[in-house]
């Protein structure tokens, strides 16, 4: 089968596509056709050989990749037969070598979700991996309608998600995106948004002046969902006022938030979402059912930027220069 491997930690180009032998799948397993293979931030920074994220680095070479959807097209002693043909996806676990860019995955069957049948594949796999994350980062914000929110990266895989869902639960939302593309489809998630007794604003973190167009939107937010860290995550946190809630998910700046550190003295709550000390989310499994059903039911809209699977060096070039939006799935 074709596979997607790392042989030396570095640049995108690292990337290679391989033929390697098809898995085989052992007891309580199935193997899975795979369709859509979900591409991580942190797959980059695990190309790249950089450690401090959750996952330790890989023994090399490697397949990279722990999100996919596909089909199954095996089934190993004692699984059931009547899983075969079925549509599905998975994630592969908290491994840096998870195998998820190849074109057959071994998957235990109770890792297996069943994707509805007007789901695709792609907007299947967004929901096994960032549909969670959002989810349990949801949960940690406690929005309500009382809440003004401030989403950075709004135009993302989670910062898409996150603008839908304060604005279902009636929030006043802020979103920060960058460039009029991203900001246009940011307006575009909630139908009608765009002036300014809506409850949502976006703004380009790009434009000249931005921040005082946000502090007039949003100067005493509640809640920041903050997955980019850096100067702009720290733009974001000055919007909030005292006793309100600053949520980071992430650093995809490259750089953490200088308001979330330790030594730093805030007139806010600082929740890590993420990381080692972040709070428990739950049952994870439980969590991707449900960010599958909201996807069944219509109540999100999945933004998936599709790159063919050949091209995974592509993937993660784009995604590291936020040439992306959505989530990026390899098809």
């Amino acid at each position: 089968m074709d596979a997607i491997r790392l042989h030396e930690f570095g640049p995108p180009e690292n990337l290679v596509l391989e033929e390697v032998p098809d898995p085989v799948a052992g007891p309580g397993q199935v193997r899975v056709r795979v369709r859509a293979h979900g591409v991580h931030l942190l797959d980059t920074s695990l190309r790249r050989g950089e450690t401090g994220g959750p996952l330790a680095l890989p023994s090399l070479p490697t397949v990279p990749g722990r999100e996919v959807a596909g089909a199954v097209d095996a089934v190993g002693p004692g699984v059931d037969a009547a899983w075969l043909g079925r549509r599905v996806a998975a994630h592969l676990g908290a491994v840096a070598s998870g195998g998820g860019y190849a074109r057959c995955a071994v998957v235990p069957v109770e890792s297996l979700h069943r994707i509805p049948d007007h789901v695709r594949a792609p907007e299947a796999i967004a929901m096994i991996g960032t549909g969670r994350t959002a989810l349990g980062v949801l949960g940690l914000a406690a929005i309500g309608p009382e809440d003004v929110v401030v989403v950075l990266a709004a135009a993302g895989g989670l910062g898409s998600l996150f603008v839908q869902s304060a604005v279902a639960a009636g929030a006043q939302v802020l979103a920060l995106a960058g460039g009029p593309e991203k900001v246009a489809l940011v307006r575009s998630l909630i139908p009608g948004a765009g002036s300014p007794d809506d409850l949502l604003t976006v703004v380009d973190y790009r434009a000249p002046g931005w921040v005082t167009r946000a502090r007039a939107v949003a100067g005493r937010a509640t809640v920041v969902l903050d997955g980019v860290g850096g100067e702009l995550g720290a733009h974001a946190a000055d919007l909030l006022r005292p006793g309100g809630r600053l949520v980071v998910h992430g650093w995809a700046s490259g750089e953490a938030n200088p308001r979330a550190s330790e030594e730093a003295e805030v007139p806010y709550d600082v929740v890590h979402a993420v990381g080692p000390a972040a709070p428990p989310w739950g049952d994870l499994y439980a969590l991707q059912e449900r960010a599958l059903a909201l996807v069944a039911d219509g109540a999100w809209r999945v933004l998936v930027h599709l790159v063919p699977f050949a091209e995974a060096a592509r993937a993660h070039r784009e995604l590291e220069e936020r040439a992306t939006t959505g989530k990026v799935v390899l098809v």
